[in-house]
């Protein structure tokens, strides 16, 4: 099965992503590096992923990120909207809804990837946000159903730029 980024680099026009949750990967170092207060370069700590969005971005692939997250925001959260200017950079769009506004969107239960609305990409985590694995589908139900979760996400959000912490 090929890998996210094989299937990124096929990918014609859209290129979606959900997040739900309000904690991933606690032991990763760069994280744990930005609690510490050191300085971080993002454009070169995410260097294999500013290029690869670029890409797809350079090809016309509209990329898109929105997340969904508690508020108060969680300390991971704080991080990640402190690096989302290396989004920005790459190309995506991202935006923030407080879970507040989401209680009535059908959404599904993983974190998700939609690509030319056909193909989902749901990742699986631990309780503590550990990477469990993902699992791929092609299902059009599902791929309707994320789409539809992710367009309302989309249009309730607040861009970047507007949503302060």
């Amino acid at each position: 099965m090929a890998s996210f980024p094989e299937r990124l680099r096929t990918t014609q026009l859209t290129a979606f992503h959900l997040e739900m949750r309000d904690s991933y990967t606690p032991d990763d170092p760069t994280y744990l590096s930005w609690k510490r207060g050191d300085q971080l370069d993002v454009m070169e700590v995410y260097r294999p992923w500013v290029d690869m969005v670029r890409e797809a971005v350079a090809r016309g692939v509209v990329v898109r990120r929105a997340r969904i997250v508690s508020e108060p925001v969680a300390d991971y959260i704080r991080f990640e909207h402190a690096v989302t200017s290396m989004n920005i950079a790459a190309g995506e769009e991202v935006r923030w809804l407080p879970r507040r506004h989401a209680s009535n969107i059908a959404l599904p239960g993983n974190d998700f990837w939609v690509l030319d609305d056909t193909l989902v990409r749901f990742g699986h985590f631990s309780g503590d946000g550990e990477i469990l694995g993902e699992e791929w589908t092609e299902d059009p139900a599902v791929a309707r159903l994320c789409v539809s979760a992710f367009d309302t996400v989309w249009e309730r959000a607040i861009p970047h730029e507007n949503y302060k912490i």
